[in-house]
């Protein structure tokens, strides 16, 4: 298994990649003509039906093609490697120089701000930092 990409290799393949190729937003057949059919992507099933049959005009199927390289497959836009967090003890397994942390929902502001402030010390990319009203 190859090493992660250090942040800044990351953005720049992803930048790379985005350049070359725009990935269509997939949504559900007919969502935009009716109100009771939500976007999510579905795929398509009925017999005669446009989209499953690829017929110009009608949005893509989800296909392999589009997926991202290996290298920058799961990472948060900025690059980084997402590490769930839900005590001080779990910072010390974080690498700075590859990996952001996300403070799980279920910490309260106590140990949250704890945590924020030990990450400061560490120099280490606090996803979702604590605001003043959480």
């Amino acid at each position: 298994m190859s090493k992660p990409p250090t942040p800044r290799e990351a953005k720049k393949l992803r930048k790379h990649y985005l350049h070359l190729r725009k990935i269509p937003e997939f949504k559900r057949c007919e969502s935009w003509r009716y109100v009771r059919v939500k976007p999510n992507w579905r795929r398509p099933r009925g017999i005669d039906n446009k989209m499953r049959l690829q017929k110009k005009g009608w949005p893509p199927l989800v296909k392999i093609g589009y997926r991202k390289p290996k290298i920058i497959r799961g990472l948060h836009p900025s690059g980084y490697r997402e590490v769930l967090i839900r005590n001080l003890k779990d910072l010390e397994k974080v690498n700075p120089d590859t990996d952001a942390v996300r403070i799980a929902s279920s910490v309260g502001l106590r140990l949250r701000l704890q945590i924020y402030e030990r990450c400061k010390e560490l120099n280490i990319k606090v996803l979702n930092p604590p605001t003043a009203r959480s």
